[in-house]
């Protein structure tokens, strides 16, 4: 199981969840890692999402404060928001576009860094 760490880019909550259930499983409860990971699950707990664990409802994705414009333009591109052909002289302000989509996120804290979710 790999690591999770504050200079992820994406943090996918399954990933979270698995290696927290491996840390408790060797025992690890109490200490720095696995009360890190605990407290990142109390705090995005309950609040929607895809993935249900332990009785409550998680949101699958965390996406880190400064990798949010990147994420929210292959968002953009990824559902079609914009035409195939766009001239290459049209530019696109994808730091107010993430701006302007931040309305429908949500911020936690893991350690010491900000992740958005919805």
């Amino acid at each position: 199981m790999r690591d999770i760490s504050n200079m992820d880019d994406m943090i996918d909550v399954r990933d979270v969840t698995a290696k927290f259930e491996e840390l408790e499983s060797e025992g690890a409860t109490g200490e720095p890692e696995c009360d890190l990971l605990a407290e990142l699950l109390d705090d995005i707990k309950g609040y929607g999402g895809d993935e249900h664990w332990r009785g409550d409802w998680y949101p699958v994705t965390l996406i880190r404060d400064s990798y949010f414009a990147t994420a929210m333009q292959e968002l953009c591109e990824d559902i079609g928001a914009l035409p195939k052909d766009l001239p290459c002289y049209i530019v696109i302000d994808w730091e107010a576009t993430a701006r302007n989509l931040r309305v429908d996120y949500t911020s936690v804290e893991f350690d010491g860094v900000t992740y958005w979710y919805r």
